[in-house]
């Protein structure tokens, strides 16, 4: 599942620790380190970090925090490159983190990254505005595979693609909204959904 920009930090931190002292940090520890007050702040992000798959509690420790390294978790990590819009296109965002992602996605060792969907033009697909998805870089797409797509070189898209003589049609998954529909010059592939991850 994907983590979010925080709960990153805090595993960093937790690794970190663990290198330089021998043992885990406290959750006062962590909590003094980012300049939280609130212990119950420091609990919940953890928790969601142990549900996550990314640390482990010891029953029998109080210090008991420790990660679970990617050859454990069955995971490996990828670039979340930003935000792609399922819905109106959107400007292009990017603010580069990582992602973990189950070893199953990754194929072949093909460049792969991630992209926060904001809309829900994809929810026939089961793509929902706030999950992740996973996506193998290429430029080239055969008809119907779900695709990000950079239009007139400034908006980015996350639509079904079907090629129509000089034209394009960007389908979304979801009755309510219209194709887009655009000079086949105007489109280009930067990739192809492969996978999803969601938070709950």
């Amino acid at each position: 599942m994907a983590l979010t920009k925080r709960q990153r930090e805090i595993l960093d931190y937790v690794r970190l620790f663990i290198r330089e002292n021998g043992y885990s940090p406290s959750l006062e520890e962590i909590g003094r380190h980012f300049g939280l007050s609130s212990v119950a702040t420091v609990h919940k992000h953890i928790q969601h970090l142990v549900q996550k798959g990314q640390l482990r509690k010891a029953w029998n420790r109080s210090r008991s925090v420790e990660p679970v390294e990617d050859d454990e978790a069955g995971g490996a990590e990828i670039p979340l490159l930003g935000t792609v819009a399922a819905g109106d296109p959107i400007a292009a965002i990017e603010i580069p983190e990582k992602v973990t992602v189950p070893e199953a996605l990754l194929r072949n060792g093909r460049s792969l990254f991630a992209l926060r969907v904001k809309g829900n033009s994809m929810i026939d697909e089961q793509i929902r505005d706030g999950d992740t998805v996973i996506v193998e870089s290429r430029q080239e797409a055969r008809d119907g595979e779900t695709v990000v797509a950079l239009l007139r070189g400034e908006e980015v898209t996350l639509k079904k693609l079907y090629r129509d003589g000089p034209t394009v049609r960007l389908e979304p998954a979801n009755p309510e909204m219209e194709p887009i529909v655009v000079p086949a010059e105007d489109v280009e592939v930067r990739g192809v959904v492969t996978g999803l991850v969601r938070a709950y």
